[in-house]
C-alpha cells in the first residue's frame, strides 16, 4: 500500500475523555477521505489494530487521549517516530508504560500498540509504517463514564480540522509534513505541535 495512510481512532468510550479517539475519527468519517486514506474506530481493539498494520501502511496516525500536563482538551501533534515522543499514554498506570509488557486488550495506549507492532514485525519481516503520528488531546477526567468532559468534547472539531491538515500535508509528492522534535506552543490555546528545531 505504497502511500497509504491510516488513522486509527483508539480509547475507551466507558471511561470519559479516554474516548476522545473513538469521536474525534468518527466526526472525521463525515468528510470525503482520499482514496489513499483509512479512518478506522479501533477502540480497545488495539491487537486489531497491530496486526492491520502488517498490511502495510506509509503513515499511521494514532488518535488518543494523551496526558502531557496541559489544559484538559489541549490538542498535541507527535510525531513518535522520531523517537523523542516520551509516554503517550493516558495516566502513568497505563500498561503502556516503560518496563510494562502487558497486552490488556482494553487498556491498549498509543505505546502499546507501538511496541506490539514492532515485535509482529520483527516476526514477520513486515515494514513498519515509514512514519508514525499521534494526535493527541489532554484529557481532564479518565474515569468510569461515558461521554467526554467539556472542553474534550470542543477539541473534536479542531482534531478533526487538524486531521485534515495532515492529510493535505501527506499527498503523494507532498514534503511539507517534515518530521517533529521539541514541543512549542502555537497561537491556538487548544492547540500544541512538535516541530523539528534544527
Amino acid at each position: 500500500m505504497s502511500g497509504a495512510v491510516l488513522i486509527a481512532g483508539i480509547g475507551n468510550v466507558f471511561l470519559g475523555d479516554d474516548g476522545f479517539g473513538v469521536e474525534a475519527v468518527r466526526a472525521l468519517s463525515a468528510h470525503p477521505l482520499p482514496a489513499h486514506v483509512e479512518a478506522v474506530d479501533f477502540g480497545v481493539r488495539g491487537v486489531h489494530l497491530a496486526y492491520q498494520l502488517l498490511d502495510g501502511y506509509d503513515t499511521l496516525v494514532l488518535v488518543d487521549a494523551t496526558a502531557r500536563g496541559g489544559a484538559p482538551g489541549t490538542l498535541y501533534l507527535i510525531d513518535a517516530s522520531a523517537g523523542e515522543a516520551g509516554p503517550l499514554s493516558p495516566g502513568p498506570d497505563s500498561p503502556g508504560s516503560p518496563g510494562a509488557a502487558v497486552l490488556d486488550g482494553h487498556h491498549m495506549s498509543p505505546d502499546t500498540v507501538l511496541a506490539l507492532l514492532g515485535t509482529l514485525c520483527a516476526g514477520t519481516g513486515a515494514t513498519p509504517p515509514r512514519r508514525t503520528l499521534v494526535v493527541g488531546c489532554e484529557p481532564a477526567l479518565v474515569e468510569e463514564g461515558i461521554g467526554l468532559s467539556d472542553p474534550v468534547a470542543a477539541a473534536v472539531p479542531q482534531a478533526v480540522r487538524m486531521l485534515l491538515d495532515l492529510l493535505r500535508e501527506e499527498e503523494p509528492q507532498g514534503a511539507a509534513a517534515e518530521a517533529v522534535g521539541t514541543a512549542t506552543a502555537t497561537a491556538h490555546p487548544n492547540r500544541r505541535e512538535l516541530r523539528r528545531t534544527p
